[in-house]
């Protein structure tokens, strides 16, 4: 078993490597652009594949990491959503694959309040992180079906959305690389939390800025 979770552990290593490399690759260059296009699919690939396989390792016997866990949970709902808000630039509403993605993220967000609020009560150290991630994933999630309501009411929104959504998608793959690779556990889980928030902070300040570059661009 061990030997087969750590070839599971060589293939996440890998495809996150790829992910992180292109992801950082694309927001170098020109947004839009042929080599834009083929390092976001390389990264959507990377994620998606690295993300999936670190569910399972996070959960396995001497792997368990709920930090980790939530990461790649919520790394595959910002990929997928993130591709999805392209669609809006020719589509006018909203299909039954945006409305999964989004529902899914919403039912796995309520599950995680209700975790982290019966950690409160248990004194559990992990309760902080379950409201924090559910929290902020439940926000996410009704963003998107407030956007769903009416697409086309404010221009360009899809691409404020995609924009934002990847961008989160890299820096939690940042946020899993610092932690994971370079030994980040050492710190307490409120401390990663905090830093988390802070990134994602700065990615809601920042992603307006952001595409109207690429607008003017």
């Amino acid at each position: 078993m061990e030997e087969a979770i750590k070839i599971l552990i060589y293939v996440h290593a890998f495809f996150g490597g790829l992910g992180l490399i292109t992801g950082i690759g694309s927001v170098i260059v020109k947004k839009g652009s042929p080599a834009h296009k083929k390092m976001g699919k390389l990264f959507s690939i990377g994620m998606l594949v690295s993300s999936s396989i670190s569910l399972p390792i996070s959960c396995m016997p001497n792997h368990e990491n709920v930090f980790l866990f939530l990461i790649g949970l919520f790394t595959i709902y910002l990929v997928l959503a993130g591709n999805r808000a392209l669609t809006f630039k020719t589509k006018k509403e909203a299909d039954m694959k945006d409305k999964l993605i989004s529902g899914a993220m919403v039912c796995f967000s309520v599950l995680m309040i209700l975790n982290g609020a019966y950690g409160v009560l248990n004194d559990s150290s992990l309760s902080v992180l379950f409201l924090f991630f559910g929290g902020f994933g439940l926000f996410m999630s009704i963003q998107d079906f407030r956007f769903y309501k009416a697409p086309k009411k404010v221009k360009n929104t899809w691409l404020r959305l995609h924009i934002g959504k990847m961008i989160g998608a890299l820096i939690a793959s940042i946020t899993a690389f610092i932690v994971a690779g370079l030994g980040m556990g050492q710190y307490s889980r409120l401390d990663v939390a905090n830093h988390y928030r802070d990134t994602i902070y700065y990615i809601l300040e920042k992603k307006t800025e952001t595409s109207s570059e690429v607008l003017k661009g």
